[in-house]
């Protein structure tokens, strides 16, 4: 196990059934776990999205079965259970419990072969909700960078899922990091976090771009008070 402490978050390199019985209970859990899908297998031949007679640059990622199977029902209830409240995207994946409230991203996605929408599921007490955030290709909303991780998810959705989390939402836990979207959000919306992570490669790169959110924090900070 390797932990990284930067600024407001904790970053744990390991596996998350083995740190979150460590832990001590969170506000909001908000994630996305792997769905058992083969999605790096599938998007390591991913084509370019096409929008009328435009099309992206085809991507290419690495293969490495993170994506083979769905993280096991226990571990899921366990990472329900370590929130007060929970948003898991891919929840039409697992066996959770009916819920009111599913947070439903409107992809935009054009012409292509992969879903319109993803759902979140969440035990929040309120109706279902949409954001509309276009993500594929060269008309991605706001040009947001992409790491090497296919599914990266985009900051503003995930600010958007923090943003519905009841308050108080100060420690926010992400137990299937990825490349660190959900804490660059955090961090951005001044929350502390709790990040895990078992893949070095994308473990570094989260690592990376939430020293960046913090240090971008730690400047506008500074700035406001000259």
């Amino acid at each position: 196990m390797r932990i990284e402490t930067i600024g407001r978050a904790t970053l744990y390199l390991a596996d998350c059934a083995e740190v979150l019985p460590l832990l001590p209970k969170v506000d909001g859990v908000c994630t996305d776990p792997p769905y058992g899908i083969g999605a790096d297998a599938t998007m390591s031949k991913q084509g370019g999205t096409k929008y009328g007679n435009a099309a992206a640059a085809k991507r290419h990622y690495e293969a490495t079965n993170w994506d083979a199977a769905p993280p096991e029902d226990a571990l899921i209830r366990a990472v329900v259970a370590a929130g007060t409240h929970a948003i898991l995207f891919g929840g039409n994946y697992f066996g959770l419990p009916a819920s009111r409230c599913w947070l439903v991203w409107d992809k935009v996605n054009g012409e292509n072969a992969f879903a319109d929408c993803e759902l979140a599921w969440t035990n929040i007490d309120k109706p279902v909700r949409l954001i509309r955030h276009m993500w594929n290709g060269m008309l991605r909303k706001g040009q947001e960078e992409r790491t090497d991780h296919p599914t990266q998810k985009p900051v503003g959705v995930m600010k958007w899922c923090i943003s519905h989390l009841p308050e108080p939402n100060r420690l926010i836990l992400d137990p299937f990091m990825g490349s660190g979207t959900t804490g660059v959000a955090a961090v951005q919306m001044g929350r502390d976090f709790i990040g895990i992570e078992r893949e070095p490669k994308y473990f570094d790169i989260a690592c990376k771009r939430i020293e960046e959110a913090q240090r971008q924090g730690d400047l506008f900070i500074s700035g406001g008070a000259a």
